[in-house]
């Protein structure tokens, strides 16, 4: 089953919802940066977080950008996402590796460190929108829990995982996000506490055969659940050779010469999805022409 994520409603309005199934892109992730269990645990997270986030932005070319830094060993993520579907991101060190945490779990947190977490929603204005919070646990989900109930005022709660086979592709990866609106009552506030703390792990429940839309059943159960959205997800990267060569036109003419002088062919890779991309000596000479036009 391709991946996808659900939005929903549920009492009367009072409950925002989403859910995601990405399996798949965060393999494609995996593949494409070559990254170890705990950085394709933690890239994974983040980018399920933004396609769900991403999905809540109004217009088809507004952007997300997650970005989280910190001084453990993977140093930081990027991901970015836009309203359709599509997420892309990458790992500072991908090749970080861990002993596990003491619950026996990838250490995500210990990857991380100490840091920041940064909200970055472009939306077409002079400046875009950055909220940051600090890094709470280092876990992702709880760091998001906390960034909506302090940046943007909206109770949340977030669950993130990613659940590796033992050669270490991905077995599954998902999420949800539940959120109050602004007037729901103590009695659904109660009644999802309650839900939420009786339900096992995301992975668990996707790793048991359940569907976004039967886990949002089960977090939701009795609160008139609503499924108002479907939306494949995938990893996908608008990186091209043009857009390459027009990266390499802009840094100079010095830099190109340079390049030139050494009389090899250069690679450049995309960080978002290590594609390659070889210019002969040759073709730096074009690109030298047009940066010196």
């Amino acid at each position: 089953m391709a991946d996808y994520m659900i939005r929903a409603t549920a009492a009367q309005g009072q409950i925002r919802a989403f859910a995601a199934s990405a399996r798949d892109l965060v393999e494609q992730a995996r593949a494409g940066h070559n990254t170890s269990p705990v950085a394709t645990a933690a890239l994974g997270r983040l980018l399920t977080a933004g396609v769900m986030m991403g999905s809540m932005m109004k217009n088809q070319q507004d952007l997300l950008t997650l970005k989280i830094r910190g001084d453990g060993p993977i140093g930081g993520l990027t991901v970015t996402a836009d309203a359709n579907g599509n997420v892309k991101g990458y790992v500072n060190n991908p090749l970080v590796v861990l002993p596990c945490n003491d619950k026996g779990k990838l250490d995500v947190a210990g990857a991380l460190g100490i840091g920041v977490l940064s909200v970055i929603r472009d939306v077409g204005l002079k400046e875009p929108y950055v909220g940051q919070t600090i890094l709470v646990s280092g876990e992702i989900a709880e760091d998001l829990t906390y960034y909506y109930a302090t940046s943007e005022q909206t109770p949340s709660s977030v669950a993130l995982g990613v659940l590796m086979n033992k050669d270490n592709t991905v077995r599954q990866a998902g999420g949800f996000m539940i959120q109050l609106m602004p007037g729901a009552t103590e009695e659904v506030i109660g009644k999802l506490e309650e839900r939420i703390g009786a339900v096992s792990s995301v992975t668990s429940l996707l790793d048991e055969g359940m569907s976004p839309e039967q886990i949002l059943e089960e977090l939701l159960a009795g609160m008139d659940v609503e499924i108002t959205d479907r939306m494949d997800v995938r990893f996908y990267c608008g990186c091209t050779r043009k857009r390459v060569e027009k990266a390499l036109v802009s840094i100079g003419k010095k830099e190109l010469e340079d390049m030139i002088r050494e009389g090899k062919p250069i690679e450049m890779n995309c960080h978002f999805c290590n594609a390659a991309y070889e210019f002969s000596v040759e073709e730096l000479k074009e690109l030298l022409v047009k940066a010196a036009g």
